[in-house]
């Protein structure tokens, strides 16, 4: 990889954890509890695990110029990956039969406080 190319990557992962934060605290603000922050499995990786009550939100955070980009950058394969880190997740949890899983999107978009979609796309379990 070229020194440009190290340098693109870079700025891209350090957008990547500052849209993951400004994500993180546009949920806090309407009373989620974040309780897992890019939580890695076997399977893929979960940006966010958010919760409040017995929902927990399933959290992709996409930075993008706009609202549309950043929807249509969750595609069926990505669905599939955090679908399956999530089972894994909540497999793990002590309460996961009261539980109710569902799966989000938070936009961070240039100048704007982020944008919560909930349920943007359905599980298939």
């Amino acid at each position: 990889m070229t020194a440009e190319g190290r340098a693109r990557r870079f700025r891209a992962y350090r957008r990547g954890h500052r849209g993951e934060w400004l994500a993180a605290a546009a949920l806090a603000a309407k009373g989620y509890r974040i309780v897992a922050r890019r939580h890695r499995t076997r399977l893929g990786e979960i940006d966010l695990i958010a919760r409040r009550g017995d929902v927990v939100a399933v959290v992709e955070v996409k930075v993008r110029p706009d609202l549309a980009q950043a929807m249509d950058a969750v595609g069926r394969q990505a669905q599939r990956r955090i679908e399956a880190a999530a089972d894994l997740w909540l497999a793990r949890q002590h309460d996961h039969a009261r539980l109710s899983l569902r799966f989000d999107l938070v936009a961070v978009l240039p100048w704007r406080w982020p944008v919560h979609i909930e349920n943007i796309f359905a599980g298939s379990g």
